[in-house]
């Protein structure tokens, strides 16, 4: 038996790594600002940021509709494969980087950008790997050969 049978992690490190990911963004916008490129910049990065939501959105009632849990510390009761899970099998950590990206545009600043990557591999390390070890225990085959088609961030 796989000692993340139970469950993925005891600490709940996504919703832990996201605030503190937004808190150093916003706190170091200013100070790593770049040049703005002017008003459709801005928008552009507010747009990309909204489809991070809306991806993000799109997870939690993907994951309602199933009536499956979505807390990150809590045993995974159902294999959700539909929706945004279709062709990313992270899509909530993926919307979470891509509002990241968007406010590094709206704002300008290499700040968000930096966060971005920093969520993008602490989340990799302390919460997905663990994820993927548990559905790997709790669901078998059938985690497998959905991990077979489907990519962990949908690009890579």
């Amino acid at each position: 038996m796989s000692e993340y049978l139970d469950r993925p992690n005891r600490i709940p490190w996504p919703p832990i790594l996201l605030a503190l990911a937004l808190a150093g963004a916003y706190a170091g916008r200013a100070a790593l600002s770049v040049a703005a490129l002017g008003p459709a910049q801005t928008m552009a990065g507010f747009a990309v940021a909204g489809a991070g939501i809306g991806l993000i959105g799109w997870a939690f009632v993907t994951f309602g509709v199933a009536r499956a849990n979505i807390l990150p510390h809590r045993a995974a009761d159902r294999l959700i494969t539909s929706g945004p899970f279709a062709w990313s099998r992270n899509p909530i950590y993926l919307g979470e980087v891509v509002v990241l990206a968007g406010l590094a545009l709206a704002w300008s600043s290499l700040a968000p950008a930096l966060a971005a990557l920093g969520l993008g591999v602490a989340v990799n390390k302390l919460a997905i790997e663990r994820e993927e070890a548990h559905l790997d225990a709790r669901f078998g085959d059938a985690w497998r050969d959905y991990a077979a088609t489907v990519r962990r961030w949908g690009v890579f």
